[in-house]
């Protein structure tokens, strides 16, 4: 299987969960704009959600500019991202609906948290199928950004059980950190393009 088959799929996944994302968003009960008032923490929830997927497809997809081999191995790992991402939507409905309530913000940590071991993996198998000096290799260099964010995901979820607030602060810190897209794949490629 070529890499734009793998790709295709995965922004089709990517593209059906933000949309049950957003179908589970319900109206408000009346039609003043202040009815909305009520529905803040789903749609905080939901932007927090969006903006954390969005970051996803994006990573996922400048990752896979430099990749020139996939195997069996890399489908598995890109299935098992895939897996948690179709979490998201869960979670973020059971957060935003419980307004914030300690173990719903803890679950939503832990779906987060597996997503990002899961794309660590993803990278991990993608750099066993490519040399060392490959464009892939030098671009990732020690993933930084990747690793603080796992550490922060699990003191946030953690903080959960105590201040739910701040640990959706964590969320909104992680996201923050990614929101400036990672410039590393673009800079090697166009430094030696393949």
């Amino acid at each position: 299987m070529g890499k734009g088959r793998l790709e295709a799929f995965s922004d089709a996944v990517i593209a059906i969960i933000i949309t049950i994302m957003v179908l589970g968003l319900r109206q408000p009960e009346r039609a003043e704009l202040g009815a909305l008032r009520g529905l803040l923490p789903e749609l905080s929830s939901y932007v927090l959600s969006f903006v954390m997927l969005g970051i996803y497809w994006n990573n996922h997809h400048h990752l896979f500019q430099a990749v020139t081999r996939i195997g069996g191995g890399v489908l598995w790992a890109n299935l098992h991202l895939l897996f948690w991402l179709t979490l998201i939507p869960f979670v973020t409905n059971w957060m935003g609906g419980s307004h914030f309530a300690a173990g719903p913000v803890a679950a939503y940590g832990v779906v987060l948290i597996c997503a990002a071991c899961a794309y660590y993996v993803l990278v991990r198998v993608l750099l066993a199928n490519h040399p060392a000096d490959s464009t892939l290799a030098t671009a990732i260099g020690s993933d930084f950004k990747g690793k603080v964010s796992i550490l922060i995901y699990a003191a946030a979820i953690a903080l959960a059980f105590v201040a739910p607030w701040v640990a959706c602060g964590l969320y909104a810190l992680v996201a923050a950190i990614w929101l400036v897209p990672d410039r590393r794949i673009e800079r090697v490629l166009t430094e030696r393009p393949e």
